[in-house]
């Protein structure tokens, strides 16, 4: 009797207890998420056992919101300043750039990481290009204390303290964050590998303001991009859309053709030129995009040379031209879709382009199949 008491008694206050327990674990979880933020340094006074110099005057900056990068800095002498870099620790490395221009490329970085088993890394490395080869370790204008300097996790966060040897800094900063995918830099190359993203910041010391930096020729890698979407990607399949299914509308067909496939020759045109000065200002490791985007301008100037000496209609070689003139145009559409994805990808222009271009080519197919069944009946 008294054993059903006590569960009615636990049955009733059930409701009760598993809201005390919600209550418990949201404050833990709270608590696991602010343990580390510039408004509390509560963490780092827990951690500067770990830290081999003053944390007390350091500044602090959330410089990389999206992945939780937080900067603490503070000049602690003339000629010497002290850094305290945390961020997730996502079993790969993360990684502070100084740089003369606000790019990568040029930038002497510090990396820190922590291998498998728990041993702490750091090393120094001049980011003098986008392949490994070029990615030099312990190389760089950076001089750091290596006596002072520290590697380590905490709360399923990773720190990075050294002090760097400089009357000012470079206030153009990037970071980046490796993929936990690839393997953390291990003797006897410490060879770095690709990072999963970065970030370009602009941070006054003196104030502590912080902002994001425009990526280098943004706006120049937006133009070649949409250029050559709408010109290759929309543009041309529209035009061999008219040609197959309108012929109907008597000579109308053949100049909206034309007209169609013309603009789109010269848009992408226009993008193949901007992708040519971009990657002479870049210097990126893009040699399959470049492959097929010759291969599309290629496509595209047989195409115009097709136009040009084309026969006539009852013509012994029209059947001959007719089919070159189409197997090559489909070629080109086919290439041409598939470096637009290439593109988005290599730019990580992430996915409402991808889905943009894909609603796109969505809409044709869907016409495409409605037009196809309609020419069938009619035959």
């Amino acid at each position: 009797m008294i054993k059903n008491i006590t569960m009615m008694r636990l049955l009733q206050n059930f409701p009760f207890l598993l809201i005390l327990a919600c209550h418990h674990l949201s404050l833990h979880m709270i608590h696991a998420q602010t343990q580390d933020s510039c408004s509390s340094n509560t963490n780092l006074e827990n951690l500067k056992s770990q830290i081999h110099f003053d944390t007390s005057s350091l500044n602090c900056n959330p410089v990389w919101t999206s992945e939780q990068f937080i900067l603490r800095y503070s000049q602690a002498g003339p000629s010497l300043w002290n850094f305290v870099l945390s961020g997730p620790n996502t079993n790969s490395y993360i990684a502070m750039g100084f740089s003369p221009n606000g790019r990568m490329v040029g930038s002497s970085a510090v990396v820190g990481w922590v291998a498998s088993g728990g041993i702490p890394n750091m090393k120094r490395y001049f980011l003098g290009g986008q392949t490994p080869s070029q990615v030099l370790v312990d190389q760089g204008d950076l001089q750091i204390l290596g006596n002072t300097s520290s590697v380590f996790s905490d709360s399923s966060r990773i720190y990075v303290a050294f002090q760097l040897v400089t009357t000012q800094p470079s206030q153009r900063l990037v970071y980046a964050v490796g993929d936990s995918n690839n393997p953390a830099p291990s003797a006897p190359s410490f060879r770095l590998t690709q990072h999963r993203t970065m970030v370009a910041i602009r941070l006054n010391y003196a104030s502590g303001q912080g902002s994001q930096t425009k990526a280098p020729y943004s706006n120049l890698k937006r133009a070649h991009g949409i250029l050559n979407m709408i010109g290759w990607g929309i543009l041309i399949p529209i035009g061999a859309i008219v040609a197959r299914y309108l012929k109907h509308l008597d000579s109308l067909w053949f100049y909206m053709h034309t007209g169609i496939q013309s603009l789109g020759f010269i848009l992408g045109l226009s993008g193949v030129i901007a992708g040519v000065v971009l990657d002479n200002r870049i210097d990126a490791n893009v040699g399959r995009h470049k492959g097929l985007g010759v291969t599309i301008l290629v496509f595209g100037f047989l195409q115009v040379l097709a136009f040009l000496a084309r026969p006539s209609i009852d013509a012994k070689a029209r059947k001959y031209w007719n089919w070159y003139h189409h197997n090559i145009g489909r070629l080109m559409i086919l290439f041409a879709i598939v470096n637009i994805f290439y593109g988005i990808h290599l730019a990580k222009a992430g996915r409402s382009w991808n889905g943009g271009y894909g609603f796109i080519l969505g809409l044709f197919v869907t016409i495409v199949v409605i037009l196809e069944f309609r020419k069938l009946q009619k035959k």
